[in-house]
């Protein structure tokens, strides 16, 4: 009897302690947190990374591989129009700035891995990973067709997975890499004609949650930083028909603007990035109320897109 009772205590002891430990962790890292809100972290060197970026050839990619060229790294172009990605690498070495370009059509998994190959040979190993190909039909979910649906989610979600599988390996053996994931604020929210779309936006948000999970608990430890990026709509002409009660205040992101945000958060090693700033905090601040009260909110601001057909 008295050694159970003794093996009892002993437990409890050690849960209360736990508990403890577990209190005093949680309260530094939420002021640690708060801290670096006032103070963020010094944004890293990137002019001895390879950085890849898919969808390069126009919008928020392009932006991307030239200010990501700018700061002194290698960028490799991935796009499925030949033509316009090598306008990007131009444009990239015009301003003497060091790039490659690949076609890649990235729901190709074999295509992926033999472009891997190719970069690997040629280039290096790839250090900063950026996911930002996406489509976005804008129409009611009746009015998209099978092929739109399958579509999108082979473009903007399928494709992570390759592309993953494919890239990571070396980062975790080179002990060292960054991934970034486009997601969207339609990754936050649904929204009106964006059915499919905002399916597969918060689908990027949980890819990358669980992965980082996953490699939070591998023995290895593998020094890999993630940042999930929430852009509000971003004048690429993929909003085709945007709505805004407030343009001044929700007016259509510059591409420049985000890619800017983009790499200063990854840059940061910051886990989430909204565009704007202050659209993550907001959303995580009305899901504080009940439904029917954040519909309000929705309501006055009447920001979203119209159907495109």
């Amino acid at each position: 009897m008295w050694p159970n009772a003794g093996i009892k205590i002993y437990n409890l002891i050690i849960l209360l302690v736990d508990i403890v430990v577990m209190l005093v962790r949680w309260i530094y890292f939420t002021l640690e947190s708060i801290y670096l809100l006032v103070v963020p972290p010094k944004p890293v060197d990137v002019s001895k990374d390879v950085v890849l970026i898919t969808g390069a050839g126009h919008g928020i990619g392009r932006s991307l591989a030239q200010q990501y060229a700018a700061l002194g790294a290698t960028v490799v172009c991935v796009d499925i129009n030949d033509k316009m990605n090598q306008e990007t690498v131009a444009a990239i070495k015009q301003q003497k700035g060091n790039a490659f370009g690949y076609v890649c059509d990235v729901t190709n998994r074999e295509q992926i891995i033999e472009v891997q190959k190719t970069v690997k040979q040629q280039v290096g190993v790839v250090t900063i990973l950026v996911n930002n190909a996406g489509i976005m039909p804008t129409h009611p979910l009746f009015q998209q067709t099978e092929n739109e649906i399958r579509k999108t989610y082979e473009i903007n979600v399928m494709a992570h997975f390759w592309m993953l599988q494919t890239y990571l390996p070396d980062m975790i053996q080179k002990n060292r890499g960054f991934i970034v994931a486009l997601s969207s604020i339609a990754g936050l929210i649904g929204l009106n004609n964006l059915v499919p779309y905002c399916g597969s936006k918060y689908a990027v948000r949980g890819i990358m949650e669980s992965l980082a999970e996953e490699l939070r608990q591998d023995p290895r430890k593998p020094a890999i930083r993630f940042t999930s990026v929430y852009p509000y709509m971003v004048d690429t002409g993929l909003c085709k028909k945007p709505k805004m009660r407030f343009p001044s205040l929700m007016g259509l992101v510059k591409p420049d603007e985000a890619a800017a945000a983009i790499i200063d958060g990854q840059r940061r090693g910051l886990e989430e990035v909204s565009i704007p700033k202050y659209l993550i905090y907001l959303n995580a601040f009305v899901r504080c109320f009940p439904g029917k009260a954040a519909n309000l909110l929705r309501d006055f601001l009447d920001s979203g897109v119209e159907s495109d057909l």
